[in-house]
């Protein structure tokens, strides 16, 4: 981490206060990282988010109420510039997959060592994905059976739905926190997974999409 920068805020979201002061003890000694807020269920967190506007919030799946997953596709909705990071005991792919479609950008167990779990936030918050050990090869391998559409990063997601409802580049950049340019590239890229040609083509599949899926 680049300890001569603003530090990346977090948000730590776990039912169990002693998971989360023990995040806390390690994320704050790391320079260029800071504890912003916790919370212990999704309500608390959807107010934390609201008011803190961080820049990540790490996740645990289990929690009563809405779980973690329902969580994540809440603040991919309504706080779509938060990046999200799972943080679980559950080695599922299944919980994986759900997780991504979800919107979380990550996801690493709870009993990883404390380098790897920091490791995984910077990746995530230079907008990356994070995956631990063991399960980014079963991702891949689910993914090789997935259609085009299911292969798409959230973000592609939702900027592929973005273009399904008629907005441009800029508009789509100010409802999601990026550059223009940023998006520019993500028009790329699925124009590349989804073997489209030009921009036309690209917006009636994402209209057509969209139909498909409701």
């Amino acid at each position: 981490m680049n300890d001569t920068a603003k530090p990346a805020r977090i948000v730590l979201v776990d039912d169990h206060p002693l998971v989360r002061d023990g995040l806390r003890a390690r994320l704050d000694a790391v320079p260029g990282l800071t504890v912003a807020g916790e919370a212990g269920n999704a309500d608390d967190a959807i107010a934390l988010a609201a008011s803190l506007q961080p820049d990540l919030v790490l996740m645990d799946i289990g929690m009563q109420g809405m779980n973690g997953i329902a969580l994540a596709g809440v603040f991919r909705a309504r706080f779509p510039a938060i990046r999200v990071l799972m943080l679980s005991m559950h080695d599922n792919v299944e919980y994986v997959t759900q997780a991504v479609r979800a919107g979380a950008s990550g996801y690493v167990l709870k009993d990883s060592p404390a380098t790897e779990i920091v490791r995984a936030i910077g990746s995530v918050l230079a907008g990356n994905t994070y995956f631990s050990a063991g399960l980014g090869v079963r991702m891949i391998e689910a993914s090789a059976m997935a259609t085009p559409v299911e292969r798409l990063t959230p973000r592609e997601r939702d900027i592929l739905d973005a273009l399904a409802q008629g907005l441009s580049s800029k508009q789509i950049a100010q409802r999601n926190g990026l550059s223009v340019r940023t998006v520019e590239t993500h028009r790329l890229n699925l124009k590349r997974k989804l073997n489209i040609e030009g921009q036309a083509e690209l917006i009636k599949f994402a209209v057509e999409n969209r139909r498909r899926n409701g």
